[in-house]
């Protein structure tokens, strides 16, 4: 089932989606995270570092696993994303920064590592809540339009179009990585649940795609249809065609 919120400038949608975050958290401390990222939500995790201030919310029992990572930077390079996850909300919460995870995008054994994540995955149980971004060609995670989708953590080549979007965080497109390690479709569904961010009006037709297309391996993100609770937070601009 599917639960579209709509709301109507970013205070509105930061602070909804940190509040189902929050709220996860008041009711199960110990909450199992699958989190994201990219520019989408940021604001919600300044919102929740927020919420932490005030005494709101507390991530100190719970533990995370993020979508996926880039191949080839070292942890503490500027746009890996567990820098990212350091900087824009670990280092300003209470969470055990050794029950925070993510895929290890420089190993010797790129397969190695994300063999070792499906593994750490399967150890930690369901994730309770799986954050979204959505792509502009409708990938989730690092999964890709593709004639067959993976369940598993596994290596995925980057589209072009994925590079150029992401090359704004880099010196230049030279610098973007080619390949990512990423949580499959398959880890990505087993969630309990699962909260899905989209802004802009760039991203409408995407949403429409994905939320009222066919499923198709064409758009990873149509497979969000088959999940029993799924809600999808939307800017009124990204919603305009749901």
């Amino acid at each position: 089932m599917i639960n579209i919120i709509k709301v109507n400038n970013e205070q509105q949608f930061n602070e909804t989606g940190a509040g189902i975050i929050a709220s996860l958290l008041q009711s199960k401390p110990r909450a199992i995270l699958g989190l994201a990222t990219g520019s989408t939500p940021v604001g919600v995790y300044g919102k929740l570092i927020e919420l932490y201030l005030e005494g709101v919310v507390s991530f100190k029992q719970a533990s995370s696993y993020n979508l996926d990572e880039y191949i080839g930077l070292p942890a503490n390079h500027p746009e890996s994303y567990r820098q990212f996850m350091n900087d824009k909300l670990f280092n300003h919460i209470d969470i055990l920064l050794e029950n925070t995870h993510v895929p290890s995008g420089n190993a010797v054994d790129p397969d190695k590592a994300a063999a070792d994540y499906s593994e750490l995955l399967e150890n930690a149980g369901q994730i309770d809540l799986q954050l979204l971004g959505l792509g502009h060609n409708g990938h989730i995670g690092f999964n890709e339009p593709s004639d067959e989708l993976q369940g598993p953590p596994h290596i995925v080549t980057l589209d072009e179009r994925t590079r150029q979007a992401n090359a704004r965080f880099f010196k230049s497109i030279d610098e973007v990585p080619t390949h990512a390690i990423t949580m499959g479709i398959g880890s990505i569904l087993h969630a309990k649940q699962i909260l899905l961010m989209a802004k802009g009006a760039d991203k409408a037709e995407i949403v429409a795609q994905a939320l009222k297309g066919p499923i198709t391996t064409q758009c990873p993100a149509s497979f969000l249809q088959t999940h029993p609770n799924v809600v999808v937070l939307l800017d009124q601009a990204a919603g305009r065609l749901v």
